[in-house]
């Protein structure tokens, strides 16, 4: 996905600094992340209201994958990192990614 702006704010739904410490972090593959956020990440904002999380993206050099951060409290944070990467599953199961790529 890119490289994205760096975090100006941070949303009024995470307690800084305790919903800061110990993020989730998993990768998921760059495709579904362009599904899913929109281009240029411009659906974030909402799936970070209704996950109740904050989420940071970094591409991962010479990989399809891009590292997801996700951080909140932490039935949020297990949460959001459950729901996406059971959407990844179930793409890759329908094989619906090809023509994202």
């Amino acid at each position: 996905m890119g490289t994205l702006p760096a975090r100006r704010n941070i949303p009024p739904w995470v307690k800084v600094p305790e919903d800061l410490k110990d993020p989730e972090v998993f990768q998921v593959q760059t495709w579904l992340l362009k599904a899913m956020f929109g281009p240029d990440g411009s659906r974030i904002p909402y799936i970070e209201q209704v996950s109740k999380a904050m989420l940071e993206l970094k591409a991962l050099e010479s990989s399809d994958l891009t590292e997801v951060v996700v951080y909140g409290s932490y039935l949020y944070k297990l949460r959001t990192k459950w729901w996406m990467l059971k959407l990844a599953e179930a793409m890759t199961a329908l094989e619906l990614g090809p023509w994202m790529k």
